[in-house]
């Protein structure tokens, strides 16, 4: 056990969302955390989120919710399914003063970029080493040692994985394993609002639902831009990156015979990009002494309850709270946190995995139950035990 006096040595893998959250949090906490990212430079590639009251509160627990929401667009028209045929309306719910009323803050879509330029500004510019790419992590002493490309080597008495998806950090705690493909591949392109129609610009988030598809949209940069994002079955040569791209006549074709709003909308997007779904089964434990893991190393999970980014920020809350608790045990803290944070991350990705059979069901039966199923469910009180959740607050 470490002498309280004495300063934690932390480490955070990761200069994504979830690694500046917990940059962020940390710091506000009076605790010192060094993010080391591979980057050259701070990006955030992808496009538009969904902040839901759960990370909007986290935000302003931060202290950024007016620069981060600046640019941000609030869905005061709400959430949208539409049938992929014609359009018909299956749900629809206004949120201009529900949300709030009920959780205690709106939902916005910001673009990404942004997000992370807000998460940004909380941490010391001392505190980030970029092109920092690790090589490994392995135990050394009461803590861990990190290994870099460039020959160098950092110890600490926390190692946070914030690195993703593909996580090396992961390979300290887990068993190491490959992701699943998932079958179905995203494609995804930004539109300027003066090329989109009308429709589009709408405060809401549409989800039009069809036969092994589904398509989205909805406005962000404070209206100037629309986010478009689709999901497909993915063909033999799909790839899992962010920088991996389309034709636009591919993306057309997938959608071809769907409402000409849709097509509308992808004739007027630049040529998309496109990546492949991957999947991992909730692990049953993060952390092994002073090495845990946050965010999509931990528990990564299908978009389709736009919960990602608001996961890897509940994770860096929860995670400083522990942390700033018992500084002079880390590995007891890092229980703690795992043991706050896995039961309700484990249910997300389990129905974020449901939601990709229940979007793309083919026209039957089936389809016609969950038609009935959107029109009569309320999905913003549904969802309560997702957007109700304080992560600043919760027991730990």
């Amino acid at each position: 056990m470490r002498n309280r006096q004495t300063e934690l040595r932390i480490a955070i893998v990761g200069g994504g969302i979830g690694g500046m959250a917990a940059a962020g949090f940390l710091h506000q906490a009076g605790l010192t955390a060094t993010v080391h990212e591979q980057a050259a430079a701070l990006t955030e590639v992808g496009a538009g989120l969904v902040a839901a009251p759960n990370a909007v509160r986290l935000l302003r627990a931060l202290g950024i919710a007016e620069p981060a929401l600046s640019r941000a667009v609030p869905l005061d028209w709400g959430w949208e399914f539409r049938r992929w045929q014609d359009g018909t309306v299956l749900s629809a719910e206004r949120l201009d003063s529900a949300c709030e009323r009920l959780y205690g803050e709106r939902t916005y879509t910001i673009h990404r970029a942004h997000l992370l330029d807000a998460l940004r500004s909380v941490v010391p510019e001392r505190a980030v080493r970029l092109g920092a790419r690790c090589t490994a992590v392995e135990p050394h002493g009461d803590g861990a040692r990190l290994s870099f490309a460039d020959g160098t080597s950092a110890d600490a008495d926390v190692v946070i994985g914030a690195d993703g998806m593909h996580s090396l950090v992961r390979r300290a705690v887990a068993e190491p394993t490959r992701p699943r493909f998932a079958g179905l591949c995203a494609f995804r392109t930004v539109v300027p609002a003066a090329a989109a129609p009308a429709f589009a610009l709408r405060p809401a988030q549409t989800l039009w639902l069809g036969p092994g598809r589904h398509f989205v949209h909805y406005p962000v940069s404070g209206g100037r831009e629309v986010n478009v994002v689709a999901f497909a079955p993915a063909g033999e040569e799909a790839e899992e990156s962010w920088s991996a791209t389309a034709r636009t006549e591919e993306f057309r074709a997938e959608f071809d015979g769907w409402d000409g709003r849709v097509t509308d909308l992808i004739n007027a997007g630049s040529a998309p990009g496109r990546w492949a779904l991957l999947d991992r089964p909730p692990l049953p434990r993060w952390s092994h002494g002073g090495i845990t893991l946050l965010g999509d190393a931990a528990h990564p999970m299908f978009p389709f309850y736009g919960q990602g980014a608001a996961q890897a920020m509940e994770d860096a809350a929860v995670l400083a709270r522990c942390l700033s608790a018992t500084p002079e045990d880390p590995p007891y803290a890092l229980t703690r946190y795992e043991a706050a944070r896995i039961d309700r991350t484990t249910r997300l990705q389990q129905a974020s995995h449901a939601r990709s059979e229940d979007n793309h069901l083919p026209d039957g039966p089936a389809q016609r139950a969950r038609d009935l199923s959107l029109a009569d469910a309320d999905p913003l009180v549904r969802s309560g035990w997702i957007y109700g959740y304080d992560a600043t607050a919760v027991s730990v």
